[in-house]
């Protein structure tokens, strides 16, 4: 299975996008200052609710999340939320929301079930409480339903979700009619997950999203060049922004040893090596996920080895590459002039694990160049451990 990277919307985004599919939601406006916030209550009127725009839990308690009765205590609210630690992550923008006058709080959401390569719903009668909560303590409360992937979620299907999570039976077809909905959302936007916290009823008999998330998978941006604006390329990690600008497959982690393989299975299996390697070094632990893909080249090893080396958590890199569609000696080449291209910026030791076709031309490449900086290592068991031994050192 490819390794999946997704794209996390703040809730405003997923407001929005729901909006776009005849999701019911309520009235948003986002602000950047607290002025701007007073400019939006007045414009929806009556009761709002200031919602920090982060993308992580907890905003309320943290006391992220106000509600406001006037312009006066809008403006307020968003002056004491914004520039908000909540969890490491600092408040910049809020959303406005307009207020509802809630009945009762539900849960739902469908996510991708990778274990099972299916979908996932998860639903509740049961809302406004931590999900992971609510399935610990009574499991009984959050029924669990396998989306066939084919056949995807109908009135049908959502019906028999709704009986499922123990809707009353006068709930069941207008939840439905929103489950349906939000699927929509789903698969229309390729998304590995769509959750919404409370989905309300309104004293009005209204179903209504009150908060949403959504997670797209980034696999799928060529087929929605609308996603691109989605992204929070101020916040984003200045390697994984530097790896995407190269084309590279990379996902930062905390870790010591710098991994760089080519194909997503070879560098996941790496990644647990380093792991169960690092334990007799001291516990260090894999710094990134970097797949580079067939075509090892001198300028995409370059590249590779330019995002990794940026990290100052890196103390050593590992190298594990499969020669085969990329021979093995090609692999070698690449390295060299890498590290040719880097010079200086390359600092750091490497091991490098080859194996496949052309491997003993390969290494024989990487011995006659004789950099400093290069370990050979005949396995992947042996590589790790080096490697970890070297982030130790």
């Amino acid at each position: 299975m490819d390794w999946v990277i997704t794209v996390d919307l703040y809730e405003y985004q997923a407001r929005d996008m729901f909006e776009s599919y005849g999701v019911p939601v309520l009235a948003g406006i986002i602000a950047d200052t607290p002025a701007e916030a007073r400019a939006a209550a007045e414009k929806l009127g009556g009761v709002v609710v200031v919602k920090a725009q982060v993308k992580i839990g907890g905003r309320g308690k943290a006391g992220g999340v106000k509600v406001a009765k006037n312009p006066d205590e809008a403006e307020a609210a968003a002056k004491a939320i914004l520039g908000l630690d909540i969890k490491g992550h600092v408040v910049k923008r809020v959303m406005v929301a307009a207020g509802a006058r809630i009945a009762q709080e539900f849960y739902f959401s469908v996510l991708l079930d990778r274990a099972n390569r299916s979908y996932l719903s998860l639903t509740s009668y049961e809302g406004g409480m931590e999900i992971e909560q609510l399935a610990v303590e009574r499991p009984d409360a959050l029924a669990r339903i396998e989306v066939n992937p084919i056949k995807g979620i109908d009135v049908a299907k959502a019906k028999e979700i709704a009986v499922a999570a123990k809707f009353p039976a006068e709930l069941v077809d207008k939840v439905a009619a929103v489950i349906v909905k939000l699927y929509d959302v789903y698969t229309g936007e390729d998304a590995t997950l769509v959750e919404v916290n409370p989905l309300v009823l309104t004293e009005e008999g209204d179903i209504v999203a009150l908060d949403g998330k959504v997670s797209l998978d980034e696999n799928a941006a060529f087929r929605h060049p609308n996603h691109d604006a989605l992204e929070d390329k101020a916040a984003a990690d200045p390697l994984e922004a530097k790896a995407k600008a190269s084309d590279l497959n990379y996902v930062k982690l905390d870790g010591q040893v710098g991994i760089i393989g080519n194909g997503a299975g070879l560098v996941m299996s790496t990644l647990d090596v380093v792991a169960y390697a690092g334990e007799k070094h001291g516990g260090v632990k894999p710094a990134n996920f970097l797949d580079i893909g067939g075509g090892a080249s001198a300028e995409v090893m370059a590249a590779g080895l330019d995002v990794i080396l940026g990290d100052p958590q890196v103390k050593s890199v590992f190298v594990n590459v499969f020669g085969g569609i990329t021979a093995c000696d090609a692999v070698a080449n690449g390295i060299v002039k890498a590290l040719e291209m880097l010079g200086s910026a390359a600092s750091k030791p490497l091991v490098v694990r080859l194996d496949g076709n052309n491997v003993d031309e390969g290494r024989r490449i990487l011995n006659d160049a004789n950099h400093p900086l290069v370990t050979l290592a005949s396995g992947m068991d042996e590589g790790a451990d080096k490697a970890a031994e070297l982030a130790n050192a």
